[in-house]
């Protein structure tokens, strides 16, 4: 059920209602500040196409995009 929640429905051009607007993906940079609701303060160490690799102190966890909880400082 998450895989078909995730899908977006087509915009149907005969439609009387707006498009959902595409959500906005945040870019991040190496050694960025960085805040994840979950796991507190961070560091980026390493920036890929599909994610980004944190640093919070006591693990290292690798974010996959799109970064739902992560937020820059």
């Amino acid at each position: 059920m998450a895989a078909a929640a995730a899908r977006r429905r087509p915009h149907l051009a005969s439609s009387p209602f707006k498009p959902e607007p595409e959500p906005i993906i945040e870019v991040f940079v190496t050694d960025e500040r960085v805040s994840h609701d979950s796991f507190g303060l961070g560091r980026v160490v390493s920036v890929d196409a599909g994610g980004v690799t944190v640093d919070f102190g006591d693990q290292t966890l690798r974010i996959p995009s799109p970064f739902a909880h992560l937020h820059k400082l």
